[in-house]
């Protein structure tokens, strides 16, 4: 692609952003029947991920003693967060314009009414934009809880939901899709590699450093209990992907379908890079690492899903097994860390080069869009400068991600211990937190 014809693809793509922010075409939003059943189905796709996706890919690589615990969490996460996206997150994330925050108009969701639309999405109803937009924060907060699995108070994870949510997650989802300073600088983040993913595997690591590691770490069996269940829940997150990342248009498009293209395309090459590499390393490619390998492409293909083409996908997967296979082996021995289920190694990681690569990526798609005709002139179509702005937008993701999960993680642990006793630990956390236990 030569400068010109970059110059000609980021033209275009400015003059679509200054249309959709007039007051013409802002008097055109209308519902569309068909953008509004697409992203009904993306929404359930979306709550799919986390329940029951999430909830049985991780009570399947946790002990026998700690899976109804780590299933409640998946649940805790997805009523509390609703509620309080309801009353308050979705109004400061998506209302306004505001550099930093929104606003307090749709507080409790005051105003909001059968024909309401979004300025953000301008032909689905507000509510359905709103409970689309619930679903990826209830899973964001339901993916820290993976790296502390074993040893987390439930007290303690109900007040961090909650803090976590209000003070990191929406501040962040503002600043990059509901117009606040990222956005404007030019970050792109189709789906969230770093609203999401990267967020999410920084918030993780703060916390496996601040609880320490599991007990019996390093000289105990800690393998998973079922990994038929693991194996279940990574096939309803990655079907349920489709909606995350293919509802990430907005619409029922050509963008959407391409970027559940690109997304599968990702996962099945994760999947397959990681496979060889533990082929070639441990001489067995086990179950484990295949579903490891295809959340890590998909969790990297995120935030470039929309704006990429096919055989980016397939690149970006390729890179996604490679570095997250060696973040969830090599790294994660170097630095001594205990992240549970390695939230850090597939999600932080993958977030961080998903993003970094859409700036690789991306205006080769803008001057190929999938809505039109053409083809580009090669796999790599660098961009140095947008590549530089998600340096940007990575940096403040993982200082503010890591820094606020710190601080609220020492609140909540001066008013509630976060971690359970050694002895509660021992018995295992569906016993000493919850009374129940699998037979």
């Amino acid at each position: 692609m030569t400068p010109a014809h970059q110059r000609l693809a980021l033209a275009v793509a400015t003059a679509i952003a200054t249309l959709a922010a007039s007051p013409a075409f802002a008097q055109a939003a209308k519902i569309d029947a068909a953008d509004t059943a697409w992203m009904i189905g993306a929404t359930a796709l979306v709550l799919m991920m986390t329940i029951p996706g999430l909830a049985l890919f991780y009570a399947g690589m946790v002990r026998k003693k700690n899976v109804l615990a780590t299933m409640a969490q998946s649940l805790a996460a997805t009523f509390l967060v609703s509620i309080l996206w309801a009353l308050i997150g979705y109004s400061l994330a998506f209302t306004g314009e505001g550099p930093v925050l929104g606003t307090f108009d749709r507080l409790f969701l005051h105003g909001m009414n059968l024909d309401s639309i979004s300025s953000l999405a301008k032909t689905i109803p507000e509510s359905l934009f709103m409970m689309y937009q619930m679903t990826f924060a209830i899973i964001t907060v339901a993916l820290v809880a993976g790296s502390v699995a074993d040893r987390l108070r439930f007290s303690a994870f109900l007040m961090f939901c909650a803090l976590w949510l209000i003070v990191v997650y929406v501040p962040l989802a503002h600043w990059v899709w509901g117009g606040g300073f990222l956005a404007a600088a030019g970050v792109l983040d189709f789906a969230g590699g770093t609203v999401v993913h990267l967020n999410a595997g920084v918030a993780g690591l703060v916390a496996a450093y601040v609880l320490g590691k599991r007990r019996g770490y390093g000289s105990e069996n800690l393998a998973p209990f079922d990994l038929s269940l693991a194996v279940i829940g990574t096939g309803m997150l990655w079907v349920g992907w489709f909606g995350f990342n293919g509802g990430s248009a907005l619409g029922a498009g050509s963008r959407a379908s391409m970027a559940i293209l690109t997304t599968h395309l990702a996962a099945c090459t994760g999947a397959a890079t990681w496979m060889a590499l533990e082929w070639w390393t441990r001489g067995k490619p086990s179950v484990l690492g295949l579903i490891s390998g295809a959340v890590a492409g998909l969790g990297t293909i995120t935030p470039a899903s929309g704006f990429v083409l096919p055989m980016h996908g397939i690149f970006i997967g390729l890179i996604a097994g490679g570095v997250c296979f060696w973040a969830c082996t090599w790294l994660k021995l170097a630095i001594g860390y205990d992240d549970s289920l390695d939230v850090f190694g597939v999600h932080g990681v993958g977030g961080f080069i998903g993003t970094l690569l859409t700036g690789v990526f991306a205006v080769a798609a803008l001057s190929a869009s999938p809505d039109t005709p053409g083809g580009v002139a090669g796999l790599i179509e660098g961009n140095p400068r947008q590549v530089l702005l998600q340096l940007y937008g990575i940096a403040v993701t993982i200082v503010w991600s890591g820094a606020l999960t710190f601080i609220i993680l020492k609140l909540i642990d001066a008013i509630v211990p976060l971690r359970v006793s050694q002895e509660d630990e021992r018995q295992g956390l569906d016993v000493s937190l919850h009374g129940e236990a699998l037979q």
